[in-house]
């Protein structure tokens, strides 16, 4: 029997009181069911706002995260960048750095400041906890520059900042340990109530670990807790740090009971007012309700919806408080989004805003579109920094973005930091040439910009890549664009460069030979040659130049003129002529006779402290006298700090050690460093020498004119490249009095050494 039979045959005064009683129940029924609707979508509008809550903190952790490392680094910066700090780390000057650690520590507040050499070795202020400096060195060494490590049992946040002088010395480390207390402090600046922790993926557990990042996870259990982890940047190789942000579902929903019981109310008002009124009340109830039923919906699916109040009853005002609510919300999340993808001095894009936009051109680019992607680095900015103050480098950054703003309204533009900009140019004429819009791009830059009255000359080196000729994606395209930016660097200022497909194998080429020539030095690959040198007046053996060679287990025999400038570059020359020194010391000690050896040092190795302490130890462990051992430099050396240059010269020469300079000849200064610095010896550059048995040359006077100038000045001296009888006739007539060259022997290795010392007197003139 149905319900409404049974209703009707209940007894009722009148038939009024029946239809009301039927539209009462009626109602009731229609009312309870529409309060459990809404009771479970006011739930499910509580799950997702939890959840929106939780994924809106997440980013404002991350920012703070990423904040406080930029405010790391730029405190790393200041200090990476003062000349005693740097002076200190290239000298070694323990107690300096130390001091200038715990200083940064003071200021910085942070709990831990290191500095990581380029052989992985940590040095800090003492008493403080740092990470192992061999598991950070690849990532620094990769160019990371933040990012989580391992301290002690725990997480903390790193920023790195590289020492130059103007070669990379090492990496200046900051470090805050983001223990429970830290994270409890950050906690508190959430919107709503969030635990954080930063943990390890490797020390979560199973389920946890599983969540991929960025996905809500809802623990099963009475607790009713969600998490979300974010992935964290890592400066140490094997750790994958995640942020574990936990809230309370549970207290979130707890928040939404008073509405519920508020609805309850509405419903038994809806309930009298029904018996009196009819539908027309139950009309005027419900609708409401089932408007925001769908807005609470819509809301939590992420659709924006607009929930104007019609009412001025409860309902109403639940509508009207649900609209300023979604506003705010989306008003938040508008300012988080913005600050997280935008350069905060100049308001353009940031790197990761870039990435996204370059990506999505990328995807949409038609057939016969080409992309430039231009990576800019200003010139001498630093010197701006220094002579003019950070404000007047601020104010010039400003100044570039809003002409970049101005004269490129087509592009896309961002500061990826420093002074450091990209651009986006999207080119769909496939006949236009691309170089129109990379001079378009130098002219930008290229201008005077008036700082606090005073005129500063501003310039860039640009690097471009092409898609899709260049890459298809935006990591490899921002890849290319940083090779072509260095060569652009490497050819002068105010240049640009398109990538070529050479760069990127140079640059693997140069990468794979540094890391060879570190391996090289530790397992012992480097060995000495030695090529006579000969008195051209006696026509004998008077002593040796050491030259280095590298046996290269799998590439063989690398010329040194390959590895020896990159040795110089990375600072690997410093160890390098060390051993070479030791090796030569060792080796002339050994030889019959009283014959000398000749070392080349490099500009960088002279420029370095300790060579006076390093040429001591070397002839005192070896017992070679110190006037057969002769150092070679060149006019380079010179250009530095001349007076410090000559004060190092004085005290290895106070040591008995013979001094040469070496290529004579070829510099621009060569006659006042002989008038500064009596040197031992003058050689011949092998160019003049080359020069002399060629008709309508110089070279026989030039020849003259030097012998002449060094005999005057009491010094010897020795032709380089001799090949030929007839060049070494010419030497000998015109006063030269050491040779060197294949005429007389090419460099032989030590096993060698006695054959050469078997025909000590060289017959030139019978060859002859």
């Amino acid at each position: 029997m149905q319900f409404s039979d049974r209703l009707a045959r209940l007894r009722f005064g009148s038939l009024r009181q029946r239809i009301a009683a039927l539209y009462a129940v009626l109602f009731a029924i229609v009312l309870t069911v529409m309060i459990m609707l809404v009771s479970a979508g006011i739930e499910q509008f509580g799950e997702h706002s939890a959840q929106r809550d939780l994924a809106a903190n997440a980013r404002v952790f991350d920012e703070i995260i990423e904040l406080r490392a930029r405010q790391m680094r730029g405190s790393a910066d200041v200090l990476a960048h003062d000349f005693g700090f740097r002076e200190a780390v290239a000298t070694g000057d323990g107690p300096t750095i130390s001091s200038a650690l715990r200083s940064l520590g003071d200021r910085t507040h942070a709990s831990s400041a290191f500095v990581v050499d380029l052989d992985g070795s940590v040095t800090s202020a003492g008493g403080t906890t740092t990470p192992d400096g061999e598991s950070i060195w690849y990532a620094l060494d990769e160019g990371r520059e933040r990012g989580m490590v391992r301290m002690g049992d725990g997480l903390a946040l790193a920023a790195a900042a590289p020492i130059e002088a103007p070669d990379l010395l090492g990496w200046l480390v900051i470090a805050q340990p983001l223990d429970q207390n830290e994270m409890a402090r950050l906690s508190k600046l959430a919107a709503v109530e969030t635990s954080a922790t930063v943990r390890d993926i490797g020390n979560l557990p199973q389920d946890l670990a599983l969540t991929p990042v960025g996905d809500i996870y809802e623990e099963n259990g009475e607790a009713r807790n969600l998490y979300l982890l974010n992935a964290l940047p890592s400066l140490e190789d094997g750790l994958s740090p995640r942020l574990v942000l936990r809230h309370s579902l549970g207290e979130a929903l707890q928040a939404y009971s008073g509405l519920k019981y508020t609805l309850f109310a509405v419903g038994f008002a809806g309930l009298a007012l029904v018996i009196a009124l009819g539908g027309r009340v139950a009309q005027g109830v419900a609708g409401p309700i089932a408007k925001l039923d769908s807005a609470v919906r819509r809301f939590g699916q992420g659709e924006t919806v607009e929930l104007p109040q019609q009412t001025d009853d409860e309902v109403g005002r639940l509508a009207s408080s649900f609209g300023s609510m979604m506003e705010a919300i989306e008003e938040r999340e508008r300012k988080i989004i913005h600050v997280g993808l935008h350069d905060g001095l100049t308001n353009l894009p940031n790197r990761r805003l870039f990435a996204e936009q370059l990506s999505q051109h990328l995807a949409r680019r038609s057939n016969g579109e080409r992309i430039l992607v231009a990576y800019c680095d200003l010139d001498d900015f630093k010197v701006v920094n220094d002579t003019m103050g950070h404000p007047a480098g601020d104010t010039m950054l400003r100044h570039v973005a809003e002409c970049l703003r101005q004269e490129l309204q087509d592009a896309v533009i961002a500061r990826l930091g420093g002074d450091e900009f990209a651009i986006l140019m999207i080119e769909k004429n496939p006949n236009v040439s691309l170089f129109d819009h990379a001079r378009r791009i130098k002219d930008c830059f290229e201008r005077q910009i008036r700082i606090e009255g005073q005129l500063a000359d501003c310039s860039a080196s640009i690097g471009i890549a092409i898609a899709p000729s260049d890459g298809e994606d935006g990591v490899t395209l921002l890849k290319h664009a940083d090779l072509a930016l260095y060569r652009a660097k490497r050819d002068g200022k105010a240049n640009f460069h398109f990538f070529e497909a050479s760069l990127d194998e140079q640059a693997r080429r140069r990468r794979e030979m540094e890391l060879d020539l570190r391996l090289a030095l530790k397992e012992g690959q480097f060995a000495l040659h030695f090529q006579p040198l000969y008195s051209l007046r006696k026509n004998e053996l008077t002593g040796f130049e050491a030259l280095i060679r590298w046996q290269h287990p799998t590439k063989g025999m690398i010329s040194p003129a390959e590895f020896i400038p990159l040795a110089e570059e990375t600072g690997l020359i410093l160890p390098i002529g060390e051993w070479v020194i030791r090796e030569a010391c060792h080796a002339a000690s050994q030889w019959p006779g009283n014959f000398s050896v000749a070392v080349n040092i490099s500009p960088k190795q002279f420029s370095a402290p300790g060579l006076s302490s390093i040429i001591m130890q070397a002839l005192t462990t070896s017992g070679l006298p110190p006037q057969q051992l002769e150092l070679e430099i060149t006019e380079s050396v010179f250009i530095a700090d001349v007076d410090k240059v000559l004060s190092v010269l004085h005290g290895v020469r106070d040591l008995g050690v013979r001094i040469s300079l070496d290529d004579f000849g070829t510099g621009y200064s060569s006659l006042s460093y002989l008038r500064q610095f009596p040197f031992d010896k003058v050689k011949i550059d092998q160019s003049f020498v080359r020069d002399l048995c060629q008709e309508g040359k110089n070279a026989h006077a030039v020849i003259r004119a030097i012998t002449t100038l060094a005999e005057a000045l009491g010094m010897e001296t020795l032709a380089e490249g001799v090949e030929s009888p007839e060049q070494r006739q010419v030497l000998e007539d015109e006063g030269c009095g050491f040779g060197q060259g294949y005429l007389f022997s090419r460099p032989v290795p030590a096993s060698a050494m006695n054959a050469i010392f078997g025909q000590a007197v060289f017959p030139a003139r019978q060859s002859a």
